[in-house]
């Protein structure tokens, strides 16, 4: 799934600290959602390894199945 800019709907490019849109120049935060009850993820990090944690009732959430949410600060 592709991320879109909140701002111009334009596809928004990773970057070391969350996504840029490269057509409004605009950087952003993503923020990790439950694809079942769309609420933040608590970001789990041990070992190197990067795990989500639905506190809804969801449980673990698969990495693949992580909704990415920009964020405009």
């Amino acid at each position: 799934m592709e991320t879109k800019c909140p701002v111009c709907e334009n596809p928004l490019q990773p970057t070391d600290t969350g996504a840029q849109c490269e057509a409004c120049k605009q950087d952003f935060r993503l923020e990790a959602r439950c694809p079942d009850c769309h609420k933040p993820l608590e970001v789990l990090k041990a070992c190197g390894a990067v795990d989500y944690f639905c506190q809804n009732g969801h449980g673990l959430i698969s990495k693949k199945r992580v909704e990415f949410v920009p964020v405009v600060e």
